[in-house]
């Protein structure tokens, strides 16, 4: 173990650290990963990691079932499914793998399922030097005569070394002699020994030469091999063999059928016995695919087809043929025998792709270079001429260059992702041959996306309805725009337009997330104040340049009972709801004795009061109208009567969760004489106070009513513009003694929305989620968007 020892553990460490340089530079080619690993290492060593040269995460490979299934070629190796590691799994050999001196790859197949998923990993086996040199023969022999020239040679064996590069035969030595001396020829791949007889030989002094021929290789250490080399000396033979030929020259196609035969060489000797008899054979030096394809009968001299003939493989055969007498010792003479292979048509059409953008711009311009291709055909002639196409209706062409079969291919047309953003091509390859062979070839480009679509609001304008009194800082409303576009293209921030004027103003106590078009008020809203108002959100995606695009928002405030009920009348001079009436005792049943009039600021059934007698002294006596606030007299009054009556009356809205107010009225029932002395004072004190009222609720109702006539006009206009087929619905006002009435109609699309009071018209549908108070009218017309109506309040006196 000294030295050998010392020297072995250093060439383990300079494969192990070549090993590690060459997996540092591990590149993925065209989705292949490819190791190189030294032949011979132990079983189990690492090739590498590849789960982590993939990208594949660690934990997922036993359920994704990550394994091999490459055929025979995965026995040598094996994956760890814990972590992803390709490891030896039997020991390699490359010579047994590999034959020749090319690049020794072994393809690997790897598959993971969920998605399945297919990768190529290849791995290069690099040589070493485990191979000594070794002689086709222990032995060889050769009989020479005595008058042989110096300068005389004598081919010998070539040794074979399986190992490649410097590990191969190196040189060659023989024993120290005075005769004999190596020469080398290079010959292809080999090295020849040749036996170069230096001083000519004398039988009578010695009858045998024994020699040992030394074939050395390059590797470190350097292996041996030995080949005994026995020379007898013979009597001469002094006529060689003559073949008719120096060359002989031939054709034949590829694919030829075994046996046949190609040629038959001839040769003769003058001599005579069995110095004239002539063997042939197939020298030495020839490459080992020769001896694969052709065989020579040794006694007739044929060369036979015993190979299949590939004119891709090999277009011209040269082969050294030897032709031996059987004089002793035998004279040989060769010849050259040239075998020119003829195509015919049998390979297909290759087609490489040297550059490919896999995406391309819509917004490319025709013209536009996407991939660059090349034709081949290891054919030849005819045979070899390719014609090539593109699939049709797709935006790009085949365009040639200035090289006979290399073709780039380009954009035609205008291309638009939002249409298409996939296409497949397919190029078609077809020979000129006789049959024609084709092959197909697909591939794949995706279009890349420009900002060329704005935003865009399924809706526009938006009707929003909202409930007054909203809490402040609430979301209210969320508005959402598409883009056609992608990824930054297609992020969309939104922004209210803010600007001057009263629906501009109303924008500055709105706020809007950027990011998802939530809609939050900064305050609370009051129908009583502000019935609808308009503002305008803008979206603009994050492209370059932005393109953006605005919405409009009609918002439609909607009622709550947040109003209690206010008493008209009765109202007392300290401002209280108490008033006095005076009645003759003479009155009969039904007579009105006063009139409470109260008012609510909402609207529908919000603004819709009822009265009740919260207390009265008499139920017998009085009586209240539930709906116009009116107290009668149930019957005449008697002598027991009471003189004063005090009535309580509870006035309530219909909302949700009423609202209610209370008034009191306290009659005195007079003499006839007393209430008639009563009544002229206070009808005159009264009739002051009615002059001024009535002022002005003429005032009042004179506008109203040119208001009212303003609008029929409006409408008799907008009705003469529409379609003579369409029909118009109105909803008629309803008033009731004892409550002022609010009519707010809304208007979206084909529905009508209204706020009406209680007495609603035939057909009219009342809407849920609106307080009870919200009407949907069917109505045939079509109008603007966001139309409104609005009602004046009916005050009955």
């Amino acid at each position: 173990m000294g030295d050998g020892g010392q020297r072995r553990r250093w060439e383990y460490w300079w494969v192990a650290l070549r090993f590690s340089l060459l997996l540092c530079f591990v590149e993925q080619v065209s989705a292949q990963i490819r190791y190189s690993i030294p032949e011979e290492v132990k079983e189990g060593s690492v090739v590498g990691n590849v789960a982590k040269d993939l990208g594949l995460a660690v934990s997922t490979l036993v359920e994704r079932r990550f394994r091999i299934v490459s055929g025979s070629n995965d026995a040598l190796f094996q994956i760890n499914q814990n972590n992803g590691v390709l490891y030896v799994h039997k020991n390699i050999d490359r010579e047994e793998l590999c034959d020749g001196t090319g690049v020794c790859l072994i393809d690997l197949k790897i598959v993971v399922e969920t998605p399945l998923e297919v990768h190529y990993v290849a791995v290069e086996i690099t040589d070493v030097n485990d191979n000594s040199p070794n002689f086709p023969e222990k032995e060889q022999k050769f009989e020479i005569a005595e008058h042989t020239p110096p300068g005389t040679r004598f081919q010998l064996h070539a040794a074979r070394d399986p190992d490649v590069g410097m590990n191969s035969v190196h040189t060659y030595k023989i024993t120290s002699n005075d005769h004999f001396e190596i020469d080398v020829r290079q010959s292809d791949e080999d090295k020849i020994p040749f036996l170069v007889l230096k001083k000519s030989l004398d039988r009578e002094q010695q009858v045998k030469h024994t020699l040992l021929l030394t074939s050395i290789d390059g590797g470190n250490p350097q292996r041996l091999g030995t080949l005994n080399v026995t020379i007898v000396v013979l009597d001469s033979n002094d006529n060689r063999p003559v073949f008719s030929q120096d060359t002989y020259n031939v054709r034949i196609q590829e694919n030829v059928g075994v046996g046949t035969v190609v040629i038959r060489v001839n040769a003769t000797d003058p001599d005579e016995g069995s110095n004239s008899e002539v063997e042939f054979s197939l020298g030495k030096t020839l490459r080992r695919k020769v001896y694969d394809i052709f065989e020579l009968d040794r006694l007739t001299g044929d060369i036979r087809v015993k190979g299949e003939v590939d004119f891709e493989d090999t277009e011209v055969y040269k082969l050294d043929v030897q032709a031996s007498d059987k004089g002793q010792p035998p004279l040989t003479v060769e010849c050259r025998v040239v075998i020119k292979i003829i195509d015919i048509n049998d390979n297909e059409p290759e087609i490489d792709v040297t550059s490919l953008s896999n995406t391309v711009s819509e917004e490319s311009k025709p013209g536009t270079v996407i991939s660059l291709i090349s034709v081949t055909d290891k054919d030849s002639g005819i045979n070899a001429k390719v014609i090539s196409s593109i699939s049709e209706n797709i935006p790009f062409e085949l365009k040639p260059s200035y090289k006979e079969n290399v073709y780039s291919i380009v954009t035609k047309g205008r291309l638009d992702r939002e249409l298409v953003s996939h296409y497949d091509i397919t190029i078609t390859a077809t020979d000129c041959g006789q049959p024609p062979l084709s092959t197909f070839k697909t591939l794949s480009v995706q279009i890349s996306d420009v900002n060329d679509n704005s935003p865009e609001f399924s809706q526009n304008p938006i009707e929003l309805y909202l409930v007054e009194n909203n809490a402040p800082g609430a979301s209210i409303f969320a508005v959402t725009a598409f883009d056609k576009d992608l990824n930054e293209n297609a992020a969309i921030s939104y922004h209210i337009i803010r600007g001057e004027g009263i629906q501009n103003d109303m924008a500055s106590f709105l706020n809007i997330n950027s990011d998802n078009g939530y809609i939050s008020a900064l305050k609370s809203f009051d129908f009583e104040t502000l019935k609808t108002f308009q503002f305008q959100v803008v979206a603009t995606d994050s492209g370059i340049p932005s393109l953006s695009s605005n919405v409009t928002i009609n918002v439609f405030i909607l009622d709550q009972n947040d109003n209690a009920p206010v008493i008209l009348y009765p109202v007392s001079a300290n401002g209280s709801a108490e008033g006095v009436e005076e009645i003759p005792r003479n009155v009969n049943a039904g007579h009105l004795v006063t009139k409470v009039r109260a008012y609510d600021a909402d609207i529908g059934y919000n603004g819709w009061l009822l009265f009740s007698l919260q207390e009265v002294t008499d139920h017998s006596l009085f009586a209240l109208d539930r709906y116009t606030g009116q107290i009668r007299t149930l019957r005449s009054f008697t002598e027991t009567d009471e003189a004063e009556h005090k009535l309580v009356i509870l006035v309530k809205d219909n909302g949700n969760v009423s609202l209610s107010a209370t008034a009191t009225v306290i009659i005195n029932v007079v003499e006839p004489k007393e209430a008639f002395a009563a009544s002229d004072v206070k009808s005159a004190v009264k009739d002051e106070e009615e002059n001024s009222v009535t002022f002005y609720l003429i005032i009042t109702l004179g506008s109203v009513s040119a208001l009212f006539i303003i609008s029929i006009i409006v409408l008799i206009v907008m009705q003469c513009s529409k379609a003579p087929d369409d029909s118009s619905k109105y909803l008629q006002d309803v008033n009731y003694d004892g409550t002022l009435c609010h009519s707010i109609q809304y208007r979206s699309g084909d529905k009508r929305y209204m706020l009406v009071g209680p007495r609603m018209s035939i057909g009219s549908t009342i809407v849920p989620g609106s307080n009870g108070n919200t009407l949907v009218v069917p109505d045939h017309r079509r109008r603007a968007s966001g139309e409104v109506r609005t009602y004046p309040n009916l005050y009955n006196p």
